[in-house]
């Protein structure tokens, strides 16, 4: 008997979607959208989970929108990381008249009434208030450090803050 051997192509890379999807893929856009979808909707359901789906939402519509601007610099999860953390600033400034500072200020200050349905047990409930007291975007470094695996480089490219910066939050 003979085998045949069958070559799988490697799936592409973030890059090699966008870049498709840019020259009018619509299936390389759906393919990076279903890669990052979990991770998007995680970022939001440990902040809000009452407004995740519309957040993640957001984010998606922002970078329909602004995958043309994307020069590059960050990887493309970077990038879709930062706009997240856009909609989540304006999520929180829509709801309050004073200015936030997302240094200083934290989920337990902003809703001081964590989700006990994201708590499956002590110990996580445990860390979703002690994340909720630190400042957001020290929460937002330390969850795509541990949960997403990104780098302090990637974290202030999402941040919009200096790599020193970034492993200072870290």
């Amino acid at each position: 008997t003979t085998r045949v051997r069958r070559m799988v192509a490697p799936m592409p890379d973030d890059g090699e979607l966008l870049e498709a999807w840019r020259n009018g893929d619509e299936a390389a856009g759906r393919a990076l959208f279903e890669r990052h979808f979990d991770a998007i909707f995680r970022f939001f359901r440990a902040k809000l989970p009452e407004a995740a789906e519309d957040l993640t939402h957001q984010t998606f519509l922002g970078c329909v929108r602004g995958k043309d601007r994307f020069r590059g610099d960050a990887s493309f999860r970077s990038f879709l990381f930062a706009i997240a953390r856009n909609q989540l600033s304006k999520h929180w400034r829509s709801r309050s008249r004073d200015r936030l500072d997302l240094q200083t200020i934290s989920v337990f200050d902003l809703d001081p009434s964590p989700s006990a349905a994201l708590a499956r047990d002590q110990d996580q409930h445990k860390l979703l208030l002690a994340l909720r007291r630190i400042p957001l975007d020290s929460q937002v470094a330390l969850e795509l450090h541990y949960w997403e695996s990104m780098t302090a480089a990637e974290i202030g490219a999402v941040l919009d803050v200096p790599l020193g910066t970034a492993k200072t939050r870290l």
